[in-house]
């Protein structure tokens, strides 16, 4: 057994083919791989070779491809059936990794073996990085061509050589799963503060009184005596953005109705129990208005999401943070040049998910009362 690799092949084999172009039958010609320690992500051992096509004489003189691939370094190459053992030993009983391998790489090799009468090797799995990184990185890359992400992180040009080519791929795998560990690091920094309604304990929320400007007083939920603010995934928007109501400089306000889970309605009716009674000890004559909606029309509670109007040179803008996640993941930030509830009338339609962050402020304003729901930051699932 070779010192640097393990006797129960627990080695991930990165291995890469170049070949002709698909009208010339995707002949191989060079196979090159690595054995990968799966804890540590390092390079163990590697084996490459070109390989000499069965028929040289399709291969044209002129061929050149720039990287030492021609037909007088593939003359003088072992054919497969020559390297067909070292192969075999690389790949079989491990885990296979590359790029775009499942569609081409591992049927390439599979019929290299075929056509030399020997059983071709089997893997343990397969990790196809072109796959796996555009469902979890997204396409932020681009079109996720390795060459593409070696631009994206600036590692360096691809060679299209076999060795250069997997030791690549590695590399370009510890970057994606570096941004990923550091965005989910910093979601969860972005995310403090609020709370899912299921780590909310009813009997923990309290209400106090506290003084504004002009002599007027405020309530403030409290969560263990710490401001409760709420993040709810996957709210479905029911009714979109709203402009009925407009503010002293004739905006309109903003809105939109989502459905409200059953541990998010827990919560804010409790909210509405504690807000309530210090409004009514206070002396308030207002109505109280509970902060969820039940209609006997539709199957589900609904709550109301409102995104403030902020104004910074008398220019108007969204006092919400909005980004929107497409089907692979990827969250990007929205910018917005001008305020235009069109615009977001668009993108926050009926049926949409909406993962809201949002604080609960309350309101005593022409004889109504009660908590409004106010966006801090929405993230807008694409269809």
């Amino acid at each position: 057994m070779d010192p640097a690799t393990s006797d129960d092949r627990s080695e991930i084999c990165f291995f890469d083919l170049e070949t002709t172009v698909p009208e010339q039958g995707c002949v191989i010609l060079e196979f090159g791989a690595i054995l990968v320690c799966p804890t540590r992500l390092v390079e163990l051992k590697n084996y490459s070779s070109l390989v000499r096509p069965d028929d040289l004489s399709s291969i044209s003189p002129a061929f050149d491809r720039r990287n030492g691939i021609n037909r007088d370094a593939l003359a003088v190459a072992p054919s497969f059936s020559e390297i067909a053992d070292k192969v075999h030993d690389f790949l079989h009983g491990r885990v296979w990794a590359g790029h775009n391998i499942e569609s081409f790489d591992c049927v390439i090799i599979r019929e290299a073996f075929e056509k030399i009468g020997m059983p071709a090797p089997e893997p343990k799995g397969i990790i196809d990085s072109l796959e796996l990184l555009t469902r979890k990185f997204g396409r932020r890359a681009g079109d996720m061509k390795m060459a593409t992400l070696a631009d994206y992180f600036e590692i360096g040009n691809q060679t299209h050589r076999s060795l250069d080519d997997v030791r690549m791929n590695l590399e370009v795998i510890k970057y994606c799963a570096t941004v990923l560990f550091m965005e989910s690091s910093l979601r969860d920094i972005f995310n403090a503060g609020f709370l899912e309604p299921d780590e909310v304990c009813v009997n923990s929320i309290s209400a106090s009184l506290i003084k504004c400007y002009r002599g007027t007083h405020r309530i403030k939920l409290l969560h263990e005596d710490v401001d409760l603010q709420l993040f709810c995934p996957f709210l479905r928007v029911r009714f979109g953005i709203r402009t009925k109501f407009v503010d002293q400089a004739g905006r309109p306000r903003l809105s939109f109705v989502v459905d409200a889970s059953p541990s998010l309605s827990r919560v804010l009716d409790a909210c509405d129990v504690v807000a309530e009674k210090i409004s009514e000890d206070f002396g308030s004559n207002s109505e109280w208005k509970p902060v969820v909606s039940r209609d006997d029309r539709y199957n589900s509670p609904t709550v109301r999401l409102n995104i403030p109007t902020v104004v910074n040179r008398e220019i108007a803008q969204y006092g919400t943070e909005i980004h929107q996640k497409d089907c692979y993941g990827t969250v990007q930030k929205l910018e917005f040049s001008r305020f235009d509830p069109r615009e977001l009338g668009n993108l926050f339609r009926t049926g949409i998910s909406v993962d809201a962050f949002f604080s609960l402020e309350t309101y005593d304003y022409q004889q109504g009362a009660g908590i409004r729901l106010v966006a801090k930051k929405l993230v807008v699932h694409s269809e």
